[in-house]
C-alpha cells in the first residue's frame, strides 16, 4: 500500500532541518554556551590535573621509593599494591562524579541550547 502524502517533518526517511553554520557559530558565541563550557571545564580540568598528579606520584614512588612501596601492610599485600588498586578506584570515582555533575549541571544547559536551536530561535 502506498500513499502520495509526504511523511511528517522529521520522521524516518525525511531529513530534518539542520541548523546552518551561522546558527552554530552564533550559539557558540552566546553567553549560554560559554556558561556550559565553563561548567564543564571547571569540573574536568581540576580533576584531570589532580588525577595526573596522583598517577605521577604513584609512578615516581614506584621508581624511586622501592623500599617504601615494598612495605608489607598485611600478608603479601604491600603499599604498591594498595596504591595501584587505589588508581582504579580513583578512576571509577571520577567517572561517577563526572556523570553526576553532567546530569545535574551540563545536561540541562545542553538540552536548553539544543531545544532552542531545534526550534529555530
Amino acid at each position: 500500500m502506498t500513499t502520495e502524502e509526504a511523511p511528517p517533518k522529521g520522521s524516518a526517511g525525511t531529513p530534518s532541518a539542520t541548523p546552518a553554520a551561522e546558527e552554530f557559530a552564533s550559539v557558540q558565541q552566546s553567553a549560554e554556551f560559554a556558561e556550559l563550557r565553563r561548567a564543564h571545564r571547571s569540573f574536568a580540568f581540576p580533576l584531570t590535573v589532580a588525577f595526573i598528579a596522583w598517577y605521577l606520584l604513584y609512578v615516581l614512588l614506584s621508581s624511586y621509593a622501592g623500599g617504601f612501596m615494598g612495605t608489607k601492610l598485611f600478608g603479601n599485600v604491600n603499599v604498591a599494591l594498595v596504591l595501584g588498586l587505589a588508581q582504579f578506584a580513583t578512576t571509577f570515582l571520577i567517572a561517577w562524579l563526572y556523570s553526576r555533575h553532567a546530569a545535574a549541571k551540563l545536561d540541562p544547559k545542553a538540552s536548553a541550547i539544543k531545544a532552542r536551536m531545534e526550534a529555530g530561535a
